[in-house]
């Protein structure tokens, strides 16, 4: 087990919100799901470790690498591309990848890991500029899917995904219990369309969807309708919170913050057994959409900030902090339906082709 790299602490925002108006959850103990535990440092200091840090795993003919199970690497900006690839390239038995806050292409961390690390199990990748990763493309989500079949929890949380490519992961991976895409650009929840109906979505745990801006509530709502008729049986911890509000299904633009197309009762009284965040904040709380695009959209986006507490009857109190939350103009999305089909992205060279 190899550990680089500086692990912030939890600190509140300056510029808290106000109390969350609109808050729905079962007693559940979820705090082993915290979904911020090892965030960004924000334009904090970062770790003096330079690319070379690594060099030792692919050092003596990679002897050291070869033994490495576990490799976690927080907010050491001097990293690069290069350095990761080949110090994975050497790291074949690697069972728990965590990368935080390090200045590396989703793409090319992803074809390395499917290239040399075929027995990871759990991969966890937090993107150090929340929105602007766009690499991704399909070929390299169904090699990973079939090179890496152990994988059973996966996180890439900030990245910009679209819906097609979140659907191979989640529907390839055989043996997923845990996927979090928390603040992820661009995923409206199409992908889980049909989810439950075997493959790796059947066997969810936990999924996190938390603060991802271009989530639809009607997209949510069949979701949870699904696990009213009987779908995801092992599904034991939700969450759908939104600082923002969820999108509406015509116009992204138009923020829904209680929304009565989502059955959460419902899913509580059928499914007792699940955790499920709704967490929702008042209209005034945020600063209004229309002057967040007229803002300059190419700053930087802050993560969220959430903070917990154990009450005495065993339910978490959550409030989430940092309003800000800049926008895009549009999500990159192309509507898709649950066959064969073609789907041309924004801002991308590529055609996919996803087989459902």
């Amino acid at each position: 087990s190899l550990k680089l790299g500086i692990v912030p602490g939890p600190t509140g925002s300056p510029g808290s919100c106000q109390p969350l108006v609109y808050t729905i959850r079962n007693s559940g103990d979820v705090s082993s799901f915290s979904w911020n535990e090892k965030r960004t440092r924000q334009g904090k200091e970062s770790s003096i470790l330079t690319r070379s840090c690594l060099y030792p795993l692919s050092g003596d003919n990679g002897a050291t690498g070869i033994l490495l199970r576990r490799l976690h690497l927080y907010n050491i900006e001097r990293m690069d591309n290069a350095s990761l690839c080949v110090a994975l390239a050497a790291c074949p038995s690697l069972l728990d990848l965590e990368i935080v806050g390090l200045h590396v292409e989703l793409r090319q961390t992803l074809m390395s890991v499917s290239s040399h690390c075929r027995f990871i199990e759990r991969l966890f990748f937090e993107s150090s500029k929340t929105g602007r990763d766009d690499s991704l493309k399909s070929p390299t989500c169904f090699e990973l899917v079939n090179n890496c079949p152990n994988l059973s929890s996966l996180s890439l949380r900030g990245f910009k995904l679209h819906d097609n490519k979140v659907r191979i992961l989640v529907k390839g991976f055989r043996k997923l219990k845990y996927a979090d895409f928390a603040t992820s650009y661009s995923i409206t929840g199409t992908f889980l369309r049909n989810l439950g109906n075997g493959g790796g979505g059947s066997l969810l745990e936990v999924l996190i969807l938390r603060d991802c801006m271009h989530l639809k509530e009607m997209e949510v709502a069949r979701f949870l309708t699904a696990v009213i008729a009987g779908d995801f049986k092992f599904l034991k911890h939700l969450d759908i919170s939104n600082r923002e509000g969820l999108a509406s299904e015509g116009d992204w633009y138009q923020r829904s913050y209680n929304s009565s197309l989502i059955p959460l009762q419902q899913v509580l009284e059928v499914r007792p057994d699940i955790c499920l965040l709704a967490e929702f904040p008042s209209e005034g709380c945020f600063l209004d959409i229309d002057h967040m695009i007229d803002s300059d959209i190419n700053s930087e986006l802050s993560l969220p900030f959430q903070q917990s507490g154990q009450t005495s009857d065993g339910a978490l109190v959550t409030s989430s902090l940092e309003c800000s939350y800049n926008s895009d103009q549009g999500s990159g999305n192309e509507e898709y339906q649950d066959s064969g089909f073609v789907i041309y992205e924004e801002s991308s060279d590529e055609v996919d082709f996803l087989i459902v």
